[in-house]
């Protein structure tokens, strides 16, 4: 969605991208409380600064650019203060719709098998979670992404191919698929 100059269609397009604003710092966070602030202070930030918003411009990438900023910010901080561990209890991000089509055994398999892609995207490298969630869940363009990262597209590119890379290996040992690289004929 892109920003219109009309005050009217703030408050619609400052809640439109709630769900995917909290998606992505799931990935960064980890944790629930903190995605949840970091939520907040992106809304808080945003809602400052929408009216200088030039007419045109995309608003979710540039609501990503403000969370992803203020974790890098948040990370810098935590360098120089003291660790604190948090253990959050109830790790359930979303809820789960059960399709009528789909029957208790399909249905258990199909909610086992996004637990173990989450599981395994949770193990790559921040930057590679990051590429990974903006390309394959938020769909954005590599060109969005490279914005949203503030990095070449070409970078954007190159991350998703290694971060895909890693997590084949990882997945075809949850979800017992094979890995291509593995499957090589040998010839007698």
């Amino acid at each position: 969605m892109f920003w219109k100059n009309d005050s009217s269609y703030e408050d619609v397009a400052v809640i439109e991208y709630m769900d995917t604003l909290y998606s992505y710092a799931m990935v960064l966070t980890h944790n629930r409380s903190e995605a949840e602030d970091l939520v907040q202070e992106t809304y808080v930030r945003a809602i400052r600064a929408i009216r200088g918003l030039k007419a045109g411009s995309n608003i979710k990438s540039w609501l990503l650019v403000i969370l992803r900023n203020i974790w890098l910010n948040q990370l810098r901080r935590r360098r120089t203060t003291p660790k604190m561990v948090e253990i959050d209890v109830d790790e359930t991000t979303a809820d789960v719709v059960v399709e009528t089509s789909k029957g208790p055994h399909a249905f258990y398999v199909s909610k086992l098998e996004c637990e173990q892609v989450r599981e395994a995207i949770r193990q790559l490298p921040v930057d590679f979670r990051e590429v990974i969630l903006l390309r394959e869940y938020e769909e954005l363009s590599y060109q969005e992404i490279a914005s949203v990262l503030g990095c070449p597209v070409g970078t954007v590119m190159s991350r998703l191919a290694r971060a895909r890379s890693k997590l084949r290996p990882l997945l075809s040992v949850t979800l017992q698929i094979p890995d291509p690289r593995m499957n090589k004929r040998s010839t007698p």
